[in-house]
């Protein structure tokens, strides 16, 4: 797969080998009488590999442009859900990224870390990749609670939770905040133990309530009672309160009270990128910012009128939606 900085469907890559210099090619399009077309790519070099595959650079031959693409060692015992999930998706990048996943088809990422998520030098743009663990989660349906990378597990993953929500995405993106305002990983635990001491270090021990919110099967539950540590004694003086208040929205023991998404995109931590002149810190312009797609289906008024700005809204000839599903 090819991860693109345009939005464009990820193409099937019909290469047999990963080796540099091959050339891969893929056919796109066709769907709905669009035109067939077809794209070429020299591999490169390899950027990464591990159980899951290989990924390497290649050049796109007709326009230059540089892409990763992942050869998958597929297993015909299981199922390839990596490939399904990317070609249902068609958006710009992250944490409106996530309230994208989340909304339709409520896919939950389940593997959220620093590097899943990439950035464009240029435009700055961010992207969410690594689909690999990813699952549409379905009420009702258990799933396997041995998941995400251990710093960015949620505590009911620990707790061996198996009807999780995508909340656990949450959690990860909290962790992920964390560690850029503070420059390392805020829960760095050994093993799954040390990791839920790591976290009880910071959140306090939780309420029997809290387990019960996590995992309700989950009865031994013997840790020593420590006291929360204050939020903002955990960053630097300066750090601004509106980051360290949008951390401690996200890092909820109790999965039901972390913000979701696009609560997150509507904090005010975000309220500069609102600003009618607001640019990048080089004086560029930022990517697109409100284009939303299906994230904001269901939304209610308050909250899409927080998320698109007056003059946004004037400039796309947008109205205030009269119900929430518009």
């Amino acid at each position: 797969m090819a991860h693109h900085h345009k939005e464009m469907p990820p193409p099937v890559v019909n290469g047999n080998d990963s080796l540099t210099g091959h050339i891969i090619s893929t056919t796109i399009g066709g769907k709905n009488g669009e035109p067939k077309q077809t794209i070429s790519y020299m591999a490169e070099h390899v950027v990464g590999n591990g159980s899951f595959g290989i990924v390497f650079q290649a050049k796109c031959l007709e326009n230059g442009e540089a892409v990763a693409i992942k050869k998958v060692l597929q297993d015909r015992r299981y199922k390839c859900r990596e490939l399904e999930l990317m070609r249902l998706m068609d958006h710009p990048n992250i944490f409106r990224g996530l309230a994208y996943i989340h909304t339709v088809p409520g896919v939950c990422h389940r593997d959220l870390k620093p590097q899943n998520i990439l950035v464009d030098p240029n435009t700055h743009q961010v992207k969410i990749c690594d689909f690999g663990s990813a699952k549409v989660l379905v009420k009702g349906e258990a799933n396997i609670s041995y998941i995400c990378s251990r710093f960015y597990r949620a505590p009911e993953l620990i707790f061996g939770a198996t009807e999780y929500t995508t909340s656990i995405d949450i959690w990860s993106a909290g962790c992920v905040l964390a560690e850029l305002l503070l420059g390392q990983p805020l829960f760095p635990g050994e093993n799954a133990v040390d990791q839920l001491a790591e976290i009880i270090k910071v959140l306090g021990t939780p309420t029997r309530e809290e387990v019960r919110c996590m995992n309700p099967n989950y009865n031994n539950f013997r840790f020593p009672q420590i006291k929360a540590h204050p939020w903002h004694k955990i960053f630097h003086k300066k750090m601004p309160p509106e980051a360290i208040d949008l951390a401690s929205r996200l890092l909820q023991y109790s999965p039901s009270l972390r913000c979701t998404a696009l609560e997150a995109c509507a904090h005010p931590f975000f309220d500069e990128l609102r600003e009618p002149n607001a640019c990048l810190p080089n004086g560029r312009p930022f990517p697109p910012l409100f284009n939303f797609k299906q994230e904001l289906s269901g939304a209610p008024p308050e909250l899409f009128n927080k998320l698109i700005p007056g003059y946004m809204k004037r400039q796309l000839g947008l109205q205030l939606p009269h119900s929430a599903g518009t």
